[in-house]
């Protein structure tokens, strides 16, 4: 007889964190693996990317992030559709402790196959998730950063209401520093900034 206070596993690895209009935000499942793995095949979306992801690297990508969710209470969700159950790829906070400048801090990022850019997803996922960070988690700032060169989500982090700290820029820790995507870009927004629309 299980004990009817513990979850199974498998059920809380599929548990719903957040939902918005046309996305379900939930933690990693096994069955993500294969369109995880295609969504990083896409030269488009890899392309301010150290380069594509293999089944493996995937699958330790899902463990690492429910175990940030089960730690801090964040994480890189898994962003499905909600008309259709389809991964589309990821939305969320993800606690950051590595060598930059303005670490530990929370960043808020997402990465959607390419067939859903330009449809205001990642903007309703990265908002619910701010959202999230801010009411449910009580955190005072949550940031995000890219390659200089990716406007695209520059645009998004704008339209969430981030402003850029030029000051802020900085050599992703985890590349080279003459790797061409080494430079990034960092954008902030505080608690008393932020506005659901």
């Amino acid at each position: 007889m299980s004990n009817p206070g513990i979850v199974p596993q498998h059920r809380r690895e599929s548990r719903v964190v957040l939902t918005t209009d046309r996305l379900v935000l939930r933690l990693w499942r096994d069955d993500d693996v294969a369109p995880f793995v295609a969504l990083n095949a896409d030269p488009a979306v890899t392309q301010y990317l150290p380069g594509p992801v293999t089944p493996e690297q995937a699958a330790q990508l899902f463990a690492a992030q429910n175990a940030l969710y089960a730690q801090h209470g964040c994480c890189y969700f898994a962003a499905e559709l909600k008309e259709s159950g389809e991964l589309a790829g990821f939305v969320g906070l993800k606690y950051q402790d590595f060598a930059m400048p303005f670490a530990p801090c929370h960043e808020v990022g997402w990465r959607l196959a390419s067939r859903y850019w330009g449809k205001g997803l990642a903007s309703e996922g990265a908002r619910a998730a701010l959202r999230f960070g801010f009411e449910r988690l009580g955190l005072e700032e949550i940031v995000s950063f890219t390659v200089a060169e990716n406007v695209r989500s520059r645009r998004v982090m704008e339209r969430l209401g981030m402003v850029r700290d030029s000051g802020g820029d900085f050599a992703h820790p985890a590349l080279l520093a003459d790797h061409p995507l080494s430079r990034h870009v960092l954008y902030r927004l505080p608690r008393d900034a932020f506005t659901e629309g």
